[in-house]
């Protein structure tokens, strides 16, 4: 998150000189699972590349044939659960299948965070 000042001066309290602005950016993560709750948005687990340490998880407001296609995807490559994992709404998938994630820029996990895209390892 950016602040942007116009002025030397800072008061507190409400004010047109300041400005509150929301940096994102795109990265790549692994895919660990996604968690489906009847009545709730579904939600992918992402981790890092590599070592998969789990970093958040990233709203699915894609495109219906993503969605679909993500879902197809998870269930061909339907894993265990990565070491100290337990969401019980979750399907795990193996390692291989990567991500870009949308999300707020500097934070240390992913926050504010969607799924732009997915791909195999490799491909």
């Amino acid at each position: 998150m950016v602040s942007k000042r116009c002025g030397s001066r800072y008061r507190s309290g409400r004010s047109i000189n300041w400005l509150k602005v929301k940096c994102y950016t795109v990265d790549e993560y692994e895919l660990l699972g996604v968690e489906r709750e009847a009545g709730k948005p579904a939600f992918a687990l992402m981790g890092e590349i590599g070592t998969r340490k789990y970093v958040g998880s990233a709203f699915i407001n894609s495109s219906r044939a993503i969605r679909e296609r993500l879902w197809k995807r998870v269930q061909e490559h339907a894993g265990p659960p990565p070491k100290g994992m337990k969401r019980p709404a979750t399907q795990w998938v193996k390692p291989g299948i990567k991500a870009r994630v949308k999300h707020l820029r500097g934070e240390e996990d992913l926050r504010h965070a969607s799924l732009q895209d997915f791909w195999d390892e490799g491909s």
